[in-house]
């Protein structure tokens, strides 16, 4: 196997978060959350994210907290205990929330009623004035014009349609029939609601994919005229995510291929007048994301690259992680947990971790790397010579110019972007511990 083809099978994290999840705890509880949101100074602006862990079906690939449900009970009940767990909120006040997300799963599936009653509660209990980006992630075969209106009302501002790969072949072997033109739809019937951003995810390392698929879909997700796009490889975890078993393992294409498909993708999007965004993700040169990336004012966090400098991050429903200044929270993941949690009027929160100085210190390493691509250590407290031993399991990845270091700064370079988490994972002081549960680099 040549070197490239190594790095990329190694195992690293994705880096959303430093240091990762992996290394929460049940040390950190609902009342040390507690304790952390009442320490909030009061012009303390937060983020907000709600998950709803419900799809109408699961996709083979999925590796998303979700299940499938189709009664409206349970819907309906997950719904209720948001509105409790928003009430727990209490201690923060009226205090100004500058980004909302909805993910899961299909948070759509609440349906019309609830999304805005939700929305409706935030707004009471929340300062929305100073609200930059209000997004919603949907599948684009589950969108009417009723949903769209009250994405509208509730003052949804950007769309993410689940594209993944548009052969109907690859489809079909990913559980997710989806024709294109439900997806051309979706976007139009958005736009006209007024709701003007969108972005598309889609997926290479699928089963029976090639790279000319990868390609064409590329291509078909351009002509859409998305705002931004992410580009994500899929992670074949089937004894974590037991929907994966049906996945034909014969099917997913090589360590080779993969590699291929990446950078037909990125060639492709970029040869379509999109920015490369970091390690994943494009935009158009005039959206935010690309705007940010180019003034190295770009972050990262558990949704991905984004332009959000909030606070604090305040996560809602099972498994939804949160940030503090202080360190990092979790839900509990399972809905009986959340459940019992939050009836009895108690945060969800199950574990999490306490950021120690160095923590902090090399999460901005790590940010900056994952980011802007490029990093000085003598702007870090105790410069270059601090970190020896970090710069010197560097030198491989520059000896094949994946990176170049010039005295205490480092480069990645344009063909090293794809193994940036490599060059992160030089200063994850936690990574021996916890290798082997991250997806592999490429």
């Amino acid at each position: 196997m040549n070197t490239s083809l190594a790095l990329a099978e190694r195992n690293v994290p994705r880096y959303t978060s430093y240091p990762t999840a992996p290394h929460f705890s049940a040390a950190i509880d609902a009342g040390t959350y507690r304790g952390w949101l009442e320490a909030l100074p009061n012009d303390a602006t937060l983020s907000l994210y709600l998950h709803v862990p419900f799809c109408t079906e699961l996709c083979h690939y999925c590796g998303c907290n979700t299940k499938a449900v189709r009664q409206r009970a349970p819907i309906d009940a997950y719904a209720d205990r948001l509105l409790n767990e928003i009430a727990l909120l209490g201690p923060l006040g009226s205090r100004k929330l500058t980004h909302l997300h909805w993910g899961g799963g299909t948070p759509s599936i609440l349906g019309p009623q609830w999304l805005e009653t939700i929305a409706a509660r935030l707004a009471s209990q929340f300062d929305l004035s100073g609200l930059k980006e209000h997004a919603i992630e949907l599948d684009p075969r589950r969108l009417d014009k009723a949903l769209v209106r009250s994405l509208k009302a509730i003052g949804v501002t950007r769309a993410s349609l689940g594209v993944q790969d548009a052969a109907p072949h690859v489809q079909h072997a990913i559980g997710r029939l989806q024709p294109f033109d439900l997806v051309e739809r979706a976007a139009d019937w958005l736009r006209a609601a007024g709701i003007p951003d969108l972005n598309v995810d889609l997926m290479y390392g699928l089963p029976t994919q090639t790279v000319r698929d990868v390609a064409r879909s590329a291509e078909l997700a351009a002509s859409l005229g998305a705002q931004r796009m992410a580009l994500f490889g899929y992670a074949h975890v089937p004894w974590f995510k037991a929907n994966q078993k049906l996945i034909d393992e014969s099917a997913l294409p090589g360590l080779a291929e993969r590699l291929e498909q990446a950078q037909v993708a990125a060639d492709t999007l970029c040869g379509l007048g999109y920015q490369a965004v970091g390690l994943d993700h494009f935009a158009l040169p005039n959206d935010a994301l690309a705007i940010a990336a180019r003034g190295q004012r770009l972050r990262r966090n558990f949704q991905g690259y984004t332009t959000d400098t909030a606070d604090a991050l305040i996560g809602l429903g099972a498994s939804a992680i949160g940030k503090l200044p202080q360190g990092f929270v979790q839900n509990a993941p399972d809905l009986a947990g959340y459940a019992r949690a939050v009836d009895a009027g108690r945060f969800a929160t199950v574990k999490g971790l306490a950021l120690t100085d160095e923590d902090r210190q090399r999460a901005d390493i790590i940010e900056r790397l994952m980011c802007d691509l490029a990093l000085d250590l003598d702007t870090v407290a105790g410069g270059a010579a601090r970190f020896a031993g970090e710069m010197a399991a560097l030198v491989p990845l520059a000896e094949q110019g994946l990176l170049t270091i010039d005295g205490a700064r480092i480069a990645i370079t344009e063909r090293g972007r794809p193994y940036v988490r490599i060059a992160a994972a030089a200063f994850d002081a936690y990574l021996a511990a916890s290798q082997k549960k991250h997806s592999i680099a490429v």
